[in-house]
Formats: structure tokens, C-alpha cells, sequence
């Protein structure tokens, strides 16, 4: 017998059909004894529905408002996915994210969980009960229903298993695995069985849309191993823990892919510590996030500054931006185009010299060129042309002998 938690993503709870066959799988789980808490997502389109219909009713709607709306996708699906256990004989009981204990921070639509009880989630276990908790929600001290932005259906399975010492976390997706580059890009990526914290969450947080980059930080401060697998069949997925010594073998053991990235230029600077904090304290304070930076310093002694941000955030940099701007007396904003930022993983980087050259390298071959680049021990992140985008993704993960063998 043992305590598991699962979660099931939009595609995974698609339809009738799809959460029926989620039941199924649940009830296999149940029926040898366990306790399963399972975690859902609103069914796939539901939440982009949603933010369609508020935009017709008002095209910046309120954040507060936003959360209302978005948070019933969820309570939609806990309580479907309930009435399909009661109908395969399963007692279910479904819990909102308040109702399970999940309290947040008062940030709106970014919500950061602050603490989580669990609620009675534990009792119902004891009582025989499969409990489906809403993901991507909580409530503020307030009493206010927040949400934890996109994705947030990751953090609260992760954060649940951590609240109820779960022995299992499973995250059921639409993929089997994590793969060393998005199979619809490399046809012959190959599926790793196992990859640490560190390098699932710079995958996570260069574009792969495997796992929500929270969730992954969120894993590895209360030491939750997860298992990334697939509701549509029964193969093992990847398991994401800590770091292993036998885990160093490959120098880079993925590719990302992040098109969701606008380049940004802020010019006419004046070249001082001062300015710079300026801008990015309260880019920060109002959660933007920012990558890929460089500064050049002109003739005239100003400062530019040329870094990206997700394109989703752009008109909410520019106001932060201009907002500064004018306090300091001087600068000028301007948003240059979407550009695309892949990146290569790895723990093995930090003890193998000749990485970046073999990134160079095959951009080189290519004929690719990079328009801003950022590093950290474990990653190499460069932006590049949209249009270039897979065949950059594919020539990189060649030549770092990331493709699988043929099949015989």
C-alpha cells in the first residue's frame, strides 16, 4: 500500500472519454489498496475559452476577476472526474484548491503558494476515499481565489505530494517522458529515463513545455522525486530526482526550444549602477522576467541595454520601463521583434571543456546566427531567427551525438 499522488493535464481530461479512461487508470491504483490524491487540469482549450470570453466582456480584464473566471475550468473537471469514479465504483470526493489548503500570496493570475495544509485530504485518504484536488489554484489569506499562472497544475500535484508525504508522484501528460529534444521538432530524440532537478528545471524554464519551472524548484527544495509519463498507455516515463554521480555521463542531455521570446532595448541610458537597478527592480516587482541581457555603452558615453522577455509581457514591460524612464530624465524604449531562444542542458557541461565551440560549431554549419546569448553552469541559451528555429534545435542536437539509433 502506498500513498500516491497523480496529476492528469488538459489533454490528458480532454473530453468524456478521456476522463473516463483517467478513472479507469485511477481505479487500477485503487484497487491494489493505495491512496491515490489525484490533481487536474481543466480540460484542454477550456482555459484559453475562457480567457476569450472575458476579453469580449472587456479587453483588460481585472486580475482579480481573471482568477474568478479560470478557476472553474478546474472545478470542472474534479467534479467530472469524481462522477466518473462513483460510476466504476470508486468513492471520490473532489476538493477546490481553498478546500485542500492551498494558501497563496494576494498576487493575482501569479499566485505563489505560501503554505499548504492539506486540508482533510489526508482523512478522506484514511477513509478509503479518492480525493480529486483542483489544480492551478489556491486562496489568499484574504479568502480570495488566486491562481498560480499557467502550468500551475504541476506545482500544487508537487507541493501536495510534499504536504502528505506522498511515496509516488506521478505526472500523467500527453508525452511519455522527457525527451532530449521536442520529438515533433527531432523525430529521433530519445527519451531519457532519468534527469536531475537541476537540468529538468533549465529545460523547463528554456521553453520545454514538459514541466512547469515552479514545480521543478518547488520538487527539489523539499526533495520530491516525480515521474513524467503518459495517461495514454502504460510505459514508464522519466523519473526527475537529485543528482546522481552515475547521472554526470552525458555532457548535455537536452535541447529547448522557447518561441515565445521578444527581443527589448532600452537605450540612451545613463551608465550607472543606479539606472540599471532601476530598471530591473521594478520589472521584477511587477514579475517580469528577463533573459538573455547585454549592454553596450556609445560613443557618448549612454548606455543600451538589449534583453528579452516572454512576449506575452511586452506592453506590461514597456509601461514598467517608460514608468522609470521618466524618473531618471532619459531612454528610450523599443520592442525589436520575437526572436527564438534555444538552449542545451547538462550537468556534464560543468566538467567538459569545448561545449560552447560544439554549439558554435553547428549554428556555424548551419549558417545560423545568434543575436543575444546567456549562460549558466549547466546551460548555454543563444537567440536566433524564429524561422531558423528547428533547424537550429536539429542541427545542435546531432552534433552534441543526442539522436537515437536507427531502429534495426
Amino acid at each position: 500500500m502506498a500513498i500516491i499522488v497523480q496529476k492528469y493535464g488538459g489533454t490528458s481530461v480532454g473530453n468524456v472519454d478521456r476522463i473516463k479512461n483517467v478513472a479507469a487508470k485511477i481505479k487500477s491504483f485503487w484497487d491494489k489498496g493505495d491512496k491515490v490524491a489525484v490533481v487536474v487540469s481543466a480540460r484542454s482549450g477550456v482555459t484559453n475559452e475562457l480567457i476569450a470570453r472575458a476579453k469580449s466582456v472587456c479587453q483588460n480584464p481585472d486580475d482579480r476577476e481573471m482568477d474568478m473566471i479560470l478557476a472553474t475550468g478546474e472545478q470542472e473537471t474534479i467534479a467530472l472526474t469524481a462522477m466518473a469514479l462513483h460510476a466504476i465504483g470508486v468513492p471520490a470526493v473532489s476538493r477546490t484548491g481553498a478546500q485542500a489548503g492551498i494558501v497563496t500570496n494576494s498576487l493575482h493570475s501569479r499566485a505563489r503558494i505560501a503554505k499548504l495544509t492539506g486540508g482533510d485530504i489526508v482523512e478522506r485518504l484514511n477513509e478509503g476515499k479518492v480525493v480529486v484536488v483542483a489544480g492551478f489554484q489556491g486562496i489568499s489569506s484574504e479568502n480570495e481565489i488566486t491562481t498560480l499562472g499557467r502550468g500551475g497544475s504541476d506545482l500544487t500535484a508537487i507541493a501536495l505530494a510534499a504536504a502528505i508525504n506522498a511515496d509516488l508522484c506521478q505526472i500523467y501528460t500527453d508525452v511519455d517522458g522527457v525527451y532530449s529534444a521536442d520529438p515533433r521538432i527531432v523525430l529521433n530524440a530519445r527519451k531519457l529515463q532519468r534527469i536531475c532537478y537541476e537540468e529538468m528545471l533549465e529545460l523547463a524554464s528554456s521553453g520545454s513545455k514538459v514541466m512547469q519551472s515552479r514545480s521543478v524548484e518547488f520538487a527539489q527544495k523539499y526533495g520530491v522525486p516525480f515521474e513524467v509519463r503518459s495517461s495514454f498507455n502504460d510505459k514508464p516515463g522519466t523519473i526527475v530526482k537529485a543528482l546522481e554521480k552515475t547521472m554526470e555521463d552525458a555532457v548535455v542531455a537536452g535541447v529547448a526550444l522557447d518561441r515565445t521570446q521578444t527581443r527589448v532595448t532600452v537605450g540612451d541610458l545613463p551608465d550607472t549602477p543606479e539606472a540599471f537597478s532601476a530598471i530591473f527592480n521594478a520589472l521584477g516587482e511587477f514579475a517580469v522576467s528577463v533573459d538573455m541581457i547585454i549592454k553596450n555603452v556609445g560613443k557618448a558615453g549612454a548606455a543600451n541595454l538589449t534583453f528579452s522577455v516572454n512576449t506575452d509581457q511586452v506592453a506590461r514591460a514597456e509601461k514598467v520601463i517608460n514608468d522609470v524612464l521618466k524618473k531618471i530624465g532619459s531612454g528610450t524604449f523599443r520592442s525589436s521583434g520575437e526572436i527564438a531562444k534555444v538552449s542545451i542542458v547538462g550537468v556534464g557541461m560543468t566538467s567538459h571543456p569545448g561545449v560552447a565551440g560544439t554549439l558554435f560549431a553547428a549554428l556555424a554549419k548551419a549558417g545560423i546566427n545568434s543575436e543575444l546569448i546567456t549562460t549558466s553552469e549547466i546551460k548555454i541559451s543563444v537567440g536566433i531567427e524564429p524561422a531558423k528555429a528547428d533547424e537550429a534545435v536539429r542541427a545542435i542536437h546531432a552534433a552534441f551525438g543526442l539522436d537515437a539509433p536507427a531502429a534495426k
